[in-house]
């Protein structure tokens, strides 16, 4: 029987632990000075214009943004069942998830978020950001999905490559 401290199974060291990302430090600090700048915008605005008013903001940005989305949703749906119809695949979102993306922002409680949805409603903005958002992803993943489904299909778990199909023969 051995007597003493026990000795852990693994060793800590803050050289094999990853890095955090970037991001991943830098989203809860940009989301709680979010929340602090919509706060501040509500109070500024009740105490010039009164709480009510800020109110009836909050509920027409909420309502505006509802029919957003719902007009969103069914144009995007329309489209996708043209396309279906037609046996081809359904091309482009062409701006119905930015619209989407607006109306919910119109839908959080507050006057910052209501403006950068009702920023997004515009269509030249809906360009540029659908340009941009487009060029990244493009930037960010080489190839298409056809090519990633397929890298995952041959690709077995212990690292063999299977190349080829497989061909069932039912008797």
């Amino acid at each position: 029987m051995t007597t003493g401290a026990p000795t852990p199974a693994y060793r800590t060291s803050t050289s094999q632990q990853p890095r955090r990302s970037r991001l991943r430090t830098l989203l809860p600090l940009g989301l709680a000075a979010w929340l602090v700048l919509e706060i501040w915008l509500l109070t500024v605005v009740a105490g010039a214009a009164g709480g009510f008013t800020v109110f009836l903001l909050l509920l027409a940005g909420f309502l505006l943004g509802a029919m957003v989305i719902k007009r969103a949703g069914r144009r995007a749906f329309k489209n996708l069942n043209e396309a279906l119809q037609r046996g081809t695949a359904p091309g482009q979102g062409g701006g119905n998830g930015l619209m989407m993306l607006g109306g919910l922002l119109l839908m959080i409680p507050g006057l910052a978020s209501d403006a950068l949805g009702l920023l997004l409603l515009l269509p030249p903005v809906q360009k540029a950001v659908g340009a941009y958002a487009e060029r990244r992803l493009r930037q960010a993943t080489p190839g298409t999905l056809g090519d990633a489904f397929q890298q995952a299909r041959i690709h077995r778990p212990d690292g063999k490559v299977v190349p080829g199909e497989v061909i069932r023969d039912e008797q």
